[in-house]
C-alpha cells in the first residue's frame, strides 16, 4: 500500500527537498528549502546544508558565530503561515475548528469557494486524503496561481484529490453528492442556491466572514432559502501563555478577531425547518423588515 500524498516528507532524515524550520535562542523561526552544496547565512554566521542533509529531525547545527539552531520541519501551521501570499490565508486556529466542526473525514466530498492563497486548501487535502475529493473555486487567476504552487510546495507536488476551477462558484458548480461546502468569501449568500442543490442531505454549509454584517446577512439568506437547519456562528480567539518557574501569565499579544464562522446541515428535499421557539428581540430586524421572521420580531 502506497503512502498517503506528501506522507514521506513528513518523516525519516532530512533529504534534498525537504523544508526546514530553524529555531534561534530567542525563539525566531528561519525557513529554508534543503539543497545540496548550499549554505544557509544568518547575521550569526552560516553554515552548510549538507550538515543537515541525512541528519535526524530534532539536530541542532551551529553557525560560524556559534550559535546553535535547533531543525525541524515545519508544521502545516508554521508553513501556511510563512508561505507567499495573494490573499489573507486562514489562520490555522480557524482551519482547525473547520476541520472540526464541518467534520471533515476521511474521502469526503468538499467544494470550497474562495481558495486565497492554499491555506484551508492544504488543511483540508490533509483531512480528506488521497481518496477524497476537493474541488476549489477562485475567481481571482493571479490568487489560484499563487494557492497551487503553495499547496504543490507543501505536499511535493500535485495532490490526486484536488481539482482547481477558475471562475465564481454560482456559475461553474456542477459537483454532485457533495458532502462538505466551505465558502471564504465576500458574499457567500450568492452561492446558496447552488450549494443547497450539490449538497446531499445532512451535508455541512461552512462559511467564514470577515465582519458582523456579512455574518447577518448570510444567517438571514440561509433562513430564507429553507433548505437548512438553523445556523450556528461563533468567532475564536487565542492567548499564549508564558510560563517561566511561578512567573505564570498570559502574553500581552494574542491572535484576536479573524473572522467570523457559522455552520448549518443540509435538509432532506422537501422538507420544512422547524420554527424557532426562540423570538428575536423586538425591533431586531427593522420596522421595514418583510423577509423570515418578520412577525416573530414584532409580535408580543
Amino acid at each position: 500500500m502506497s503512502e498517503p500524498t506528501g506522507a514521506a516528507r513528513r518523516r525519516g532524515p532530512f533529504k534534498v527537498g525537504d523544508q526546514v524550520q530553524l529555531t534561534d535562542p530567542k525563539g525566531r523561526h528561519y525557513t529554508f528549502t534543503l539543497e545540496a552544496g548550499k549554505n544557509f547565512h544568518t547575521h550569526k554566521g552560516s553554515f552548510p546544508h549538507d550538515e543537515l542533509i541525512g541528519a535526524p529531525e530534532g539536530s541542532v547545527v551551529r553557525t560560524t558565530g556559534n550559535v546553535a539552531y535547533l531543525a525541524l520541519r515545519p508544521l502545516l501551521p508554521d508553513y501556511v503561515l510563512s508561505m507567499p501570499r495573494g490573499a489573507a490565508v486562514v489562520y490555522p486556529k480557524d482551519a482547525g475548528q473547520i476541520l472540526a466542526f464541518a467534520d471533515i473525514f476521511p474521502g469526503a466530498r468538499v467544494v470550497e469557494a474562495g481558495v486565497g492563497s492554499g491555506s484551508l486548501s492544504s488543511f483540508l487535502l490533509r483531512a480528506i486524503g488521497d481518496q477524497g475529493m476537493l474541488h476549489s473555486y477562485e475567481r481571482r487567476e493571479d490568487f489560484a496561481e499563487i494557492a497551487q504552487a503553495n499547496v504543490e510546495r507543501y505536499f511535493g507536488g500535485p495532490h490526486p484529490a484536488w481539482q482547481l476551477t477558475l471562475g465564481d462558484l454560482q456559475d461553474n458548480l456542477s459537483d454532485t453528492e457533495v458532502d462538505r461546502v466551505i465558502l471564504d468569501m465576500l458574499a457567500p449568500w450568492e452561492c446558496l442556491e447552488a450549494v443547497s442543490k450539490a449538497l446531499v442531505p445532512g451535508g455541512i454549509l461552512c462559511c467564514y466572514v470577515a465582519t458582523t454584517t456579512q455574518l447577518a446577512r448570510t444567517v438571514e439568506s440561509i433562513r430564507e432559502i429553507g433548505s437548512f437547519n438553523e445556523p450556528t456562528a461563533w468567532e475564536s480567539m487565542i492567548r499564549n501563555w508564558h510560563i517561566e518557574g511561578l512567573a505564570v501569565r498570559p502574553d500581552h499579544r494574542m491572535i484576536g478577531h479573524t473572522g467570523f464562522l457559522l455552520t448549518a446541515r443540509r435538509l432532506a428535499d422537501g422538507v420544512e425547518p422547524p420554527m424557532r421557539r426562540r423570538r428575536p428581540a423586538k425591533g431586531a430586524y427593522g420596522e421595514d423588515y418583510s423577509g423570515p421572521n418578520a412577525d416573530a420580531g414584532t409580535a408580543r
